[in-house]
Formats: C-alpha cells, structure tokens, sequence
C-alpha cells in the first residue's frame, strides 16, 4: 500500500513539472497590429498648440516604433477625402487602424492636455496601450 502511495504521488508530481515546464517555455507575444496610424490633422496657419501637440505626440511615439505618424492638412484639396473621412476641419488627432476601420478621437484630450508634457504623454501612451488591445 505504501508503494502504491508514493508512486501514485510520484506520477502525480512528475506530471505537475511536465506540465508546469510546457507552461514556462510558451511565450504569449502580444499582437499588436502595425497597420495602427497615429493622425495629426491641421490648418493652413498653425497655432502654438498645434504645433506642441504634434511635437508632444511625436515625443510619445518614440517608444511605440511600430506606429506611423501622418500630418494631414485639411486645407490641402488632395487631402480632401481623408479629412471628410474623419470629419476633420481644423486641428485634430486620431489613432486609426485601416485593418479594422476602428478610429478613436483624441482631440480633445490634446487640447486640454498640450500645455503639460509629462501627462500629456503619460495619458496618450495609455490611450496608445488601450487602443492596441481593442
């Protein structure tokens, strides 16, 4: 009987390291699609804010290397259609993924955030992280 305990308790535990060692050898890379485009979309004529906002996302896209910039003006009649697709008049700021058509405004966030650097680039990395998941 107590062979067949510990063998019982032997298989058991070489089963648990068999499967615990498949477990730490599978790597989960996370997907992260590099079709995503952070969009910048201004006027003819540039504002202060315009400017930081652009300078303040391109500081942030640094860590995010896999991410495509792109400054459309919306004054421009070649961009015309792109600005009419996001509904962009003036100064704005989109992540969009062309793959899904998924598309998050943060305009707004800019505008309030461009005149504090450390949180303007905090909070849009954590946007930047959000929208990579969904």
């Amino acid at each position: 009987m107590k062979k067949l305990f510990l063998l019982v308790v032997s298989l058991f535990l070489l089963s648990s390291c068999k499967k615990e060692a498949a477990v730490t050898n599978t790597t989960v890379e996370p997907i992260v699609s590099k079709n995503i485009q952070v969009i910048q979309f201004h006027s003819e004529n540039r504002c202060m804010t315009c400017n930081k906002i652009e300078a303040l996302t391109l500081k942030t896209l640094e860590s995010y290397p896999e991410l495509t910039f792109t400054l459309v003006n919306v004054d421009d009649p070649k961009n015309g259609s792109k600005s009419e697709q996001f509904e962009a008049t003036g100064t704005a700021l989109f992540l969009y993924n062309p793959t899904t058509a998924a598309k998050l405004d943060l305009t707004e966030f800019a505008f309030m955030t461009a005149g504090n650097e450390e949180k303007f680039v905090a909070e849009l990395k954590k946007e930047i992280e959000l929208f990579l998941k969904s």
